[in-house]
């Protein structure tokens, strides 16, 4: 059987105890599941992307099936020991064996429709007990919720802000391949995220990219958001990586290998990882020479590029050298720079830089005269003939100074678009997948266009350094109380520390979310497309039957289920209106 959970496991310990310290006589309480902030958010991201509510909803339906409704009841009293000794205390667990007996999760749960994106401080999820005296398990499910849902709507958000990233710089440079876009933004954070994190993320990176390594993908897109079983959502392509290389590298030689992999795979894709040792020798000596340059021009299909160290800008867009037509203008930019860096009251040293001078790559270093002033400032002393200061040495260009694409274009060519662009040859192309992040994808098209390359020249694998530097706090998730309900009367509730900046004070009593019309239904909104999202709290129980949270899940049923297609959609139709 393998490593077994019993549901009742899926929360935090202090969660055990809170049926007892509940007001008296809770008969129903609503809990809401709201993203309070993207002040931790990556820059440019003011919005949150609502995905995963069903998936996390599925899971936890099936893991209280699988793991606590279908077992023996006899679990409750395996559970209830454990926590006597957890606790240090007798611990009464008739609660859970009257969940047990019910024999369903007696929860409904709202949600707003999957693949639209909301300001902050917007519920995204709302859930409240069904029957009577189970107000506890709408506290109990608190942990479990917030751990399945968080990565999910986060990861979502961030491949948004890639694909408006990628969608802006194509209509900029390539707008005749804007089909390119769903695949330009890949998938390559499997490795460092554990299992449930490969789905959910995956899941959340698929809404926006087709292009992924992360295999589970598929049958979690057909389990969780009923994608059809004869497609599959997301696509790669042939590839290497180094351990496969240096088993070529170690018999054959490095050319051998791509000169058998070019005729292993004469079709298609085929990525090569360039760097196990030399990238730059691979580029210019190894695919440049006559044999194997044939083999790539000949085949029908692309060969692609992978860098997978270094500096991603300049390994792929090469250094960034500023050109100067004078000595004389060096001398400024240089005088002013040495100034900048230099600390006041402080006597600073020479400074060097390579630049270009009337074409011609030069190292020029400054070493300008110090002097004392009132005994407390040393300042440059160059009135007169200041370009004595500079020394020059001639320099060639390597390969690093032009980076990947404009070697590939050297090498391969290609074409001009109507943009004034250039576009490599569709035998060749590159991808760089390691530390990639919204800066640096934004660093990599402008550099490319600065030198007059497309963007859709590179393919940039989206890994760790996007999908797993984030926390719940990424986007402020929480979920929190807002009513109850006891024989003696209603109450909406709230918290509101003094010593918080206002972020976590959370709403108060029954929520609706709405848009301009407080009577609109989630079908009407995604018509109208309006995304001017409001909350009303503390509202009537009828007030919070419209608007746009509707019932996804109620008492082991799932109602108005989504496809992953319908999300993609949603989310497409954002990016084009903005």
């Amino acid at each position: 059987m393998g490593f077994e959970v019993h549901s009742p496991f899926y929360s935090d310990g202090y969660k055990v105890g809170h049926k007892r310290m509940l007001a008296s006589g809770v008969k129903r309480l609503y809990g809401t599941e709201i993203p309070r902030s993207t002040k931790h958010a990556p820059k440019g991201i003011n919005k949150i992307v609502s995905f995963g509510q069903q998936m996390t909803w599925v899971w936890l339906n099936d893991q209280w099936n699988d793991n606590f409704f279908s077992m023996p009841l006899n679990l409750v009293d395996n559970f209830a020991k454990d926590m006597c000794l957890y606790l240090s205390m007798e611990y009464n667990a008739d609660h859970f064996a009257e969940l047990h007996t019910l024999g369903y999760l007696p929860m409904r749960v709202k949600a707003l429709p999957e693949g639209i994106e909301t300001d902050a401080n917007i519920p995204h999820m709302t859930f409240i007990n069904t029957v009577d005296g189970f107000g506890w398990l709408t506290l109990y499910l608190e942990t479990v919720v917030s751990s399945l849902s968080w990565k999910s709507s986060t990861s979502a958000t961030l491949a948004l802000q890639y694909k408006r990233n990628a969608v802006e710089w194509v209509q900029k440079t390539d707008p005749e391949n804007t089909w390119l876009v769903d695949y330009m933004c890949h998938d390559f954070s499997a490795r460092g995220l554990d299992p449930w994190t490969m789905i959910s993320s995956g899941l959340g990176h698929a809404t926006s990219h087709r292009g992924s390594d992360t295999l589970v993908v598929i049958p979690a897109a057909r389990y969780f958001y009923d994608e059809p079983e004869d497609e599959v959502c997301i696509n790669s392509v042939n590839a290497s990586e180094h351990s496969v290389s240096t088993t070529k590298i170690f018999t054959v030689g490095e050319k051998q290998m791509i000169i058998d992999w070019l005729k292993e795979f004469p079709t298609g894709i085929l990525s090569i990882v360039a760097d196990t040792f030399d990238l730059w020798k691979l580029l210019t000596e190894y695919i440049a020479s006559p044999e194997v340059k044939e083999l790539i021009m000949a085949r029908d299909g692309k060969l692609v590029i992978r860098p997978d160290s270094g500096d991603p800008v300049d390994i792929t867009c090469g250094k960034r050298i500023k050109d100067f037509e004078t000595e004389q203008s060096i001398f400024y930019y240089l005088d002013e720079k040495i100034r900048d860096i230099t600390p006041h009251g402080e006597c600073g040293g020479d400074i060097s830089e390579i630049v270009r001078l009337n074409g011609k790559l030069v190292e020029v270093t400054y070493d300008p005269d110090w002097n004392r002033h009132d005994k407390q400032f040393y300042y440059i002393d160059n009135w007169g003939d200041d370009v004595k200061h500079l020394t020059f040495k001639n320099l060639t260009e390597s390969s690093s100074d032009l980076g990947v694409i404009e070697i590939l274009w050297n090498e391969f060519g290609g074409t001009t678009n109507e943009q004034g662009y250039k576009v490599l040859d569709p035998h060749i192309g590159a991808i760089y997948g390691d530390s990639i992040t919204l800066d640096r994808q934004i660093s990599i098209y402008s550099r490319l266009a600065e030198k007059g390359f497309a963007s859709t020249n590179i393919v940039l694998g989206v890994g760790s350094y996007t999908y797993q530097l984030n926390t719940r706090d990424t986007l402020g998730r929480a979920v929190k109380g807002g009513w109850f309900s006891t024989d003696e009367g209603e109450y909406n509730i709230y918290k509101d520390p003094i010593t918080d900046d206002g972020t976590k004070k959370s709403p108060k009593g029954f929520l609706q979310v709405w848009n301009n019309n407080p009577n609109c239904q989630a079908d009407e909104f995604l018509n109208d497309g309006n995304d001017d999202f409001k909350l009303r709290d503390e509202c009537t129980k009828e007030q919070e039957n419209a608007g746009l949270l509707q019932v996804i899940f109620e008492d082991g049923n799932f109602i108005n289920k989504t496809t992953l297609t319908e999300v993609r959609a949603r989310l497409d139709k954002l990016v084009k209106n903005s």
